[in-house]
Formats: structure tokens, sequence, C-alpha cells
């Protein structure tokens, strides 16, 4: 009987505490993590980062000509489209589809243990068809995270399984009269609306690069605050020789048991909460995992867990039922997800590697934009840009919080052209198990983001310049556009724009910098130098197909 309280009060309790504690804690680390990138990013490395060589100057033969694309419509292609184009668009739904595959192995294996728990002598096809789609609920999430990020696909999601569970629903009344019209919705509610606001909590955007990790770290401290009292309640003599050595110290019972919560919580958070999250991030560099299948699976865990402590009831051995439904999640959704790697193939064409510049001001509006764009540039290849306080908090990876959380920020800093030629080359340019490329930010001081920038840019197939809120504040924005006319083909850069950019001092600017172009600039050869303009006022699927296009050279 105490096995089945612990199971069915003190567990769902902790968890509970933990994810409700996750999103205060996951924006506090947060806070403190963009905070000490600033600081790295105001201050000098004092090392041998040499300004850009002073170019000799030519003035260009043919004029720059302002281009302004239709951003609300995207261009018409000639012919099939490209590779890139299809794992562009058709990559996050493979992703999905195969996530789903294992979702459906996990409400099979839910389904058959309610049906064994209960020993239900009553099965009938209708209760097993509600059954299993309840148990489905959780497949439903990864679809939008991965997906359908775009509330009208959300809708047609979400309200596609509320459609099918309606109608599951009144097949069931219909052909069960004595049946209250509240018993089935009652227990999908049961079953699906604890987890559902626990995973909601710890994936809110906020916080969800970091929330699977702070919430597995303070689940295991929860457990902790609780493991020596349960030792303590289960031995006499332990609970004696504690409570005597204490009230030696002068403690009184209330100081004793907030002692022993407290010691049991410091020794599982130290023995076993960071050793997990330094497991974590090996796995995570070794490419056993990504940022995507470590958010998944810590929801799929946390709906077995939390939807199996129903079943203890009829047993204390039925709670690894959401266990063993989680293990089979994996094992089916990554075969899956491999079969689909394999369709999609990533090897039919080279990783094209994108560059995003941006005027670091924009805040939420940048934060919206590169969320949409990197669900689809993911699966085309690498991303690189220069870390800064509106991205930082959202692209931050495990072994770079787990460095912050050591105090070892400081060296993830560019020091000089030496130290950035090492980080180069340790660059993750393959792919992920689930087909998607790594995001990879270059953390520079003051007086190493210039050369960081140029030798980015280099290296980059497409860049995209977000030039919105663009003003003659915007000294560092100026310096790469220079950059940008001087050493790079315009071919292959974009710049974004909206309503609150300064479009007439943006203009002026490039071609005043156009005139000053050096005598070596790839530009000096165009025969029609243009300078590509996309507006965006929406931020929707039409707009992020148009910039997409234009990035790949669907354009034509």
């Amino acid at each position: 009987m105490s096995t089945t309280v612990t199971l069915t009060g003190a567990l769902p309790f902790l968890v509970l505490v933990a994810a409700l504690l996750a999103y205060p804690l996951s924006s506090l680390l947060l806070s403190l993590y963009r905070r000490s990138v600033q600081r790295g990013m105001a201050s000098v490395a004092g090392g041998s980062a040499a300004p850009a060589a002073a170019a000799s100057r030519r003035q260009p033969v043919v004029a720059l000509r302002i281009e302004l694309p239709l951003a609300a419509r995207p261009a018409a292609r000639q012919g099939p489209p490209s590779p890139l184009w299809q794992l562009a668009t058709n990559g996050r739904w493979r992703a999905a589809a195969a996530y789903s595959a294992g979702g459906f192995v996990f409400a099979a294996i839910m389904t058959a243990g309610w049906l064994l728990a209960t020993r239900d002598p009553a099965i009938v096809w209708i209760k097993l068809l509600v059954l299993f789609w309840t148990y489905c609920w959780p497949g439903v999430l990864p679809i939008l995270l991965v997906a359908a990020y775009d509330r009208t696909r959300q809708s047609f999601v979400v309200g596609g399984y509320f459609a099918v569970l309606l109608a599951l629903f009144a097949i069931a009344l219909a052909r069960n009269p004595g049946m209250a019209m509240h018993e089935l919705p009652l227990h999908w509610i049961l079953t699906n609306a604890p987890p559902t606001l626990l995973v909601l909590a710890f994936l809110a955007r906020p916080i969800r690069a970091v929330g699977s990790l702070v919430l597995a770290f303070l689940i295991v401290a929860a457990i902790g605050s609780q493991a020596l009292l349960s030792l303590a309640a289960a031995n006499e003599t332990w609970l004696r020789g504690i409570a005597t050595f204490a009230f030696r110290l002068g403690l009184g019972a209330n100081a004793v048991f907030v002692g022993m919560i407290l010691a049991g919580m410091l020794a599982f958070a130290a023995g076993l909460g960071w050793p997990l999250l330094a497991w974590i991030g090996r796995r995570y560099e070794q490419k056993k995992t990504s940022d995507q299948s470590l958010m998944i699976d810590a929801q799929w865990l946390l709906f077995g867990l939390v939807q199996s402590i129903g079943l203890v009831f009829e047993g204390a051995a039925w709670i690894v039922t959401g266990l063993v439904a989680f293990t089979a999640f994996r094992l089916v959704s990554r075969a899956a997800m491999r079969r689909a790697v394999a369709a999609m193939g990533t090897a039919a064409a080279r990783p094209q590697t994108l560059l995003l510049l941006r005027v670091f001001a924009l805040g939420k509006r940048s934060e919206r934009l590169f969320d949409r764009l990197r669900r689809h540039w993911q699966y085309v290849g690498n991303t690189t840009m220069i870390a800064g306080p509106d991205l930082v908090t959202g692209t931050i990876e495990p072994h770079e919080f787990l460095a912050f959380l050591s105090g070892r920020m400081a060296r993830q800093f560019i020091r000089d052209a030496a130290d950035l030629e090492r980080r180069l080359a340790t660059v993750d340019r393959a792919p992920d198990h689930d087909g998607r490329y790594r995001i990879s930010e270059f953390f520079c001081h003051d007086d190493t983001w210039q050369m960081t920038m140029e030798r980015l840019a280099r290296d980059a197939d497409a860049i995209l310049m977000d030039l919105r809120s663009f003003s003659p504040d915007n000294g560092g924005c100026i310096f790469e556009l220079g950059r940008l006319l001087d050493g790079i083909d315009l071919r292959r850069v974009l710049f974004l724009v909206d309503e609150s950019t300064d479009r007439g001092f943006l203009e002026a600017t490039l071609q005043e910098l156009w005139q000053k172009l050096g005598a070596d600039s790839p530009n000096q050869s165009a025969l029609s130098p243009a300078a590509r303009i996309f507006e965006v006022a929406r931020q929707d699927e039409r707009e992020l197909a148009g910039l997409l296009q234009l990035l790949l050279g669907q354009e034509d």
C-alpha cells in the first residue's frame, strides 16, 4: 500500500513541482546567460584580431541597381523543384510523420496496458478506438512543434484530432445508451490534461531551448528531497541515529525534517542531476541526439510517466507501462526517422550554409522570423551567425548551457584570428540523425566580431541580412554592408526590410558604399549588379516561401 501511495501521491506531486519550477528557473538562467553574453560582447580580447586590410578603390563601371522582389507572392519556378527546395519544404513534415509513427506504437502499448491492468472483460472495437485515440494525443504536440508552426496548420491538426475524437465519442454513446455524456470527455481530460499542462510549461517558447534540461535536473533534485525521508522512515535505526545526531547539535524536530529534505536534494542534484546533464551534453556533442529530439523525448517520457500513474491503483508494477511505451516510441520513431532521412535524400545535394546578419535590437521580431526560417533551412544545411542578445537564448545548445553553468562561458568567445580558424575547423557540418543541420553561433568580443563576420561571409552559400529597424544609428550594420559589397557576390546576398527600415538611408548608404568599391571586388565584373531587397509585412507562409526561393536560387 505504501508503494502505491508513493507512486500515486508523492511521484505526481514531485513531477508537478519540478515542472512548475522549470519555467521561472529556466527564465532566470537564460536571463543570466544573456547578460553574460552581452558582457563578453562589450569586452575586448586584446589579442591579434587585426582589422580588415585597406583595399585599393576603383569606381565601378556599372551602376548598382536596387531590386525589390515581390514579397507577398513566391516567384514562379521553371521546371521541377530542386532537391534543396524539396528538403526545405518537405523535411519537417517527414520528420513529423516519423514521430507520429512512434506515437501510434506508444498509444497501442498504453491501450494494451490499460486493458490488461483493469482486466476489462468487455473489450469491443469502439472502446479500443477511444482508448487508442486518447493515448494518441501526445502525438499532436510534436507535429505542432516540428512542422505546423503557423496558426492555420495548427488549427487543422488540432481540429482534425478532436473531430475524430468527438466522432468516436458519439459512436460510443450511441452504442451504450446507459453511458453518461461526461464519462468519456472526463476520462480524456484526466488522462491528457495534466501532462499537457506540464509539457507546455517547460516547452514554452521563451525557455524551450533549455526547458527539458532544467526539468530533468529538477525532477532528480525533487526525488532526492524525499529519498532520505523515505529511507529513514523505512529503517527505524537510521531514523533514531539521524535524530540523535541532530539533537546533539541543538536542532529541533522541524529543523531535522527540513535538513533531511535539503540533504537529499543536494545529494541527488550533485550525484545524479549534474552527471545526467553532463551525459546529455556529451550525447549531443557526439551527435547521438539533437536539440529537437531532446525536447520531444522529454515530452513523451513525461506523458508516459503521468499516464501510467492511474494504472498503479491496479498494481504498482503497472507504473512501467509508460516506460515500456516510451522505449517503444523511441525505437520506432528512430527507425522511421532513418527511413524519412533516406527518403529526403540529404546526399542528393550539397548542404548549403546560410549566414544570418541582423540588427540586434529587433528582439521578438527577430525571434519569430528566425524560428520559422530555421525549420526549413535546417533540412538544407548549416546556419552560422554572430551571437547576439536577440537570438542567443533561442539557439543555445546543451554544451553551451553547461559551459555557462560551469563558469566557463568566457572560453566560448573568439580571441583572435587563429582562434577563429580553430573554431571554424571544428564546426559540425553533418546532419543529425533527424536530418537537420545545426546552427553555429560565434561568440565575439568587441574587437573580434568584424573579422569573424568577414570570414563567415566568405564561406556562406547564401547571406540574409535582416535590416528591419535599420537607421543611421546602426554603425555595425553599415560596416557589414560595406564588407558585403566589397567581398561577396551580391547574387548570394538578400537584404530584408519592413516598414521600420529607413529605406531612404539604406539605399543612399548602398549607393555611397558602391562608389567606394574595392578594385578586387567580385561585383566589379558584374554585368547587372543588384542589391536584392525583400520586404516582409506579415511573416506568413507566402512571404516565407518567397524568401526561401530567393535564398535557394529558385526564383528563375
